[in-house]
Order: structure tokens, then C-alpha cells, then sequence
């Protein structure tokens, strides 16, 4: 799974960071760093809405089987989509960043973003782990919403980057 997306055209933002700390522009330098988020935002915005609807489908329970509740109370969907994050950086590498915070996820669930993307989730049936299940959702769902929103985003940072390099000039 990608686990976070760059966009980011190291080059001129380099070049244009060094401008802005030789001109001592903090409030362009702030206001760059604010329009590159506002640009990522709606990519974080929709991986988020894509994972709280991300079917997730399993095969049911064999005839005569038992069932029960779920032995934790926590959404998994909503805890995945919760962890996405974004962070805005224009010094040392710069660039936007939208990434699945593992640290923000339950321990049990730390490796959940990889198996999820990978469209196959097998796991213990209610922490058996005599008894297993399958379950399928739709692969590659995180990479497939990126390539969607990576032309508009790029579109965006370049006019930024146009933006500050003109109020420098």
C-alpha cells in the first residue's frame, strides 16, 4: 500500500524557500504553506469518505455455526478513516503529505491500512485463532482515489508556487 502521497516538486520549492527566508516574508511563507493544505485537503477529504463506505464483504456464517457480538465496540471503518492525516512542510523536504497515522490507530489494528488496501482481510474469528475468516473489499481503493485527485492537486501547487515566486519577483 502507498502509504503517503507527495506532491511535490522539490526543485522550485527549494529554490523558492530560499528566496522566502532571504526576503523574510513570513506571511508569504505562511500563506503558501496554508494553500498547499487547502490544495491536499480535499484528498484527505475523500480517502476518508472512501474508507467509511469501503464495503467490506465476507462470505457469512456456515449453517449451524455460532455467532455473537463483536468483542470490541470500536468502528473500524471510522477508526481507519480518523487516522488519515495531512502535514504541510516547506523547509528541509517540502511538499504536502496525506498519510495513514499509524500511531493514531489501537495496536491491534496497526497493520490494518496495508491489509485492507490489499483488498483481503483474514483474521481470527472473534480472537479465535483456531477459527479464521475472509473477508474482500475493493483493492487497491487508497491508490485508485490518489491517482484520481494527483492532476488537480499538482494543478494547484503549481499555481501556488506561481503565486509566491510572482510576489517575490
Amino acid at each position: 500500500m502507498v502509504q503517503d502521497v507527495r506532491i511535490l516538486n522539490t526543485g522550485t520549492l527549494l529554490i523558492l524557500q530560499r528566496k522566502l527566508r532571504a526576503a523574510g516574508h513570513e506571511n508569504i511563507r505562511a500563506s503558501m504553506q496554508r494553500r498547499i493544505r487547502h490544495a491536499a485537503e480535499p484528498l484527505r477529504d475523500d480517502l476518508q469518505d472512501t474508507m467509511r463506505t469501503l464495503p467490506i464483504r465476507s462470505s457469512g456464517r456456515a449453517q449451524g455455526k455460532r455467532g455473537g457480538p463483536s468483542p470490541t465496540r470500536r468502528p473500524l471503518r471510522a477508526t481507519l478513516a480518523a487516522a488519515i492525516r495531512i502535514s504541510v512542510r516547506t523547509t528541509g523536504n517540502p511538499g504536502a503529505r496525506v498519510w495513514m497515522d499509524k500511531s493514531a490507530l489501537p495496536p491491534d489494528l496497526k497493520r490494518m491500512p496495508d491489509v485492507i488496501n490489499s483488498g483481503r482481510i483474514r483474521h481470527p474469528v472473534f480472537g479465535n485463532r483456531r477459527r479464521w475468516a475472509t473477508q474482500t473489499t475493493t483493492p487497491l481503493w487508497w491508490d485508485k482515489t490518489i491517482r484520481s485527485h494527483t492532476p488537480r492537486m499538482e494543478r494547484e501547487v503549481a499555481r501556488v508556487l506561481d503565486d509566491v515566486r510572482n510576489r517575490l519577483t
